[in-house]
């Protein structure tokens, strides 16, 4: 008898794994956006890339294959 994975339970630690890669990430997101508006710079760059790690979550749910899982990073 192999082992079998379940791959529901392996979305919902993969999402809460993101979830911790991606906090430190946005808070130093959040200090460039506020420097930008400081400055007057584009902010566009940073709020893609706020909400590629907001979205990176929705990827999780999306695979399909435990390696897909396994090849998603916050980073």
């Amino acid at each position: 008898m192999g082992i079998t994975i379940n791959l529901n339970k392996a979305k919902e630690i993969t999402k809460q794994r993101l979830r911790a890669e991606r906090t430190l990430l946005l808070s130093a997101l959040d200090v460039q956006f506020q420097r930008a508006l400081e400055t007057g710079a584009d902010t566009s760059a940073i709020v893609a890339e706020k909400q590629r790690l907001r979205d990176i979550t929705a990827l999780a749910d999306a695979a399909t294959t435990l390696d897909q899982l396994k090849q998603l990073k916050a980073q």
